[in-house]
């Protein structure tokens, strides 16, 4: 199949697709596996743009800038997935990370295609989503070839904003349009065109991938503590107590009352179960530019 003369990868045959429909289930979901593991093996090509994309995300979300993400149907679903985690798990607030979701809200639940077509609707989303120079947008299509995204990208590109373009067919006009280009060439799907298969599973792993890259940047990650985290349910409030006592070599109790002491902050609260005031705290990590590790070494000094 073509758009415009170019050939989408993604709406080719797969060779596991003849016959599918007359196959035993443990035939159908074998090759359905087998082609979600060539679509994750894929990721491993596009690791050097995931880094660079990842980068320059961090640098615009430590100067109080954007990090924002755009896309429609099942991409712009991989999109929001991520995009909503970031409060969450580093403490990025919705007001940096602004998604731009073709159709909005009201298609989360009852998706419809016509609202990817709509280059009107993607320029009035970008405009509300307040991008300023130097920000950040990632810009997600598996065939590379969606208007609404598209659009994101050129509107991006001419106000100064980074575009980072992920999809999943080389030479596909998104990438071109890119500042970074992320190619993950997951090929043809076993449901011909099925893009929520393989391209959606390596777009989220490649997602997954970068938000953790943007959190240890950050320093929102120290030794695979999570040490950002918004701690609002009881799950993660003990969860926090728990990376309080293990960063700082304090027990559980004495953890419980440091995050009281700094309100429930995790970075501050390591510092104080080590022995330091909540002041001192929050000077020593201004110091270290939020980083975990070269404060407590100076607290334990």
């Amino acid at each position: 199949m073509a758009d415009n003369g170019f050939a989408r990868a993604t709406e080719a045959r797969h060779p596991h697709s003849a016959g599918l429909h007359d196959q035993p289930a443990p035939v159908v979901l074998e090759r359905l596996l087998s082609a979600q593991q060539a679509a994750l093996a894929a990721v491993r090509g596009a690791l050097g743009p995931i880094a660079e994309a990842a980068g320059a995300g961090a640098a615009a979300l430590s100067r109080g800038g954007k990090m924002g993400y755009a896309g429609a149907g099942s991409s712009g679903l991989m999109a929001l997935a991520d995009c909503l985690e970031l409060a969450g798990t580093f403490g990025i607030m919705p007001p940096q990370t602004p998604m731009l979701f073709a159709g909005g809200a009201g298609a989360l639940l009852h998706m419809t295609g016509g609202v990817e077509d709509d280059p009107a609707l993607a320029a009035a989303d970008f405009a509300a989503a307040g991008f300023s120079r130097g920000d950040v947008v990632l810009c997600l299509s598996a065939s590379g070839t969606t208007p609404y995204t598209l659009a994101i990208a050129g509107l991006a590109r001419k106000a100064g904003v980074t575009v980072a373009g992920f999809a999943n067919v080389a030479g596909s006009p998104l990438l071109a349009a890119s500042d970074i280009a992320v190619c993950i060439e997951t090929g043809p799907e076993v449901v011909n065109g099925s893009t929520r298969m393989g391209a959606a599973t390596a777009q989220k792993v490649a997602l997954n991938m970068l938000s953790v890259l943007v959190g240890l940047r950050l320093g929102h990650v120290h030794d695979g503590y999570m040490v950002n985290v918004v701690a609002d349910n009881a799950k993660l409030v003990d969860r926090a107590a728990r990376i309080v006592s293990a960063l700082s070599g304090q027990g559980m109790e004495a953890a419980r009352a440091a995050l009281g002491v700094t309100g429930g902050a995790v970075k501050p609260a390591v510092l104080v179960a080590a022995g330091t005031t909540a002041e001192a705290a929050e000077a020593a990590l201004g110091r270290s530019g939020g980083h975990i590790g070269p404060a407590l070494a100076e607290v334990k000094q």
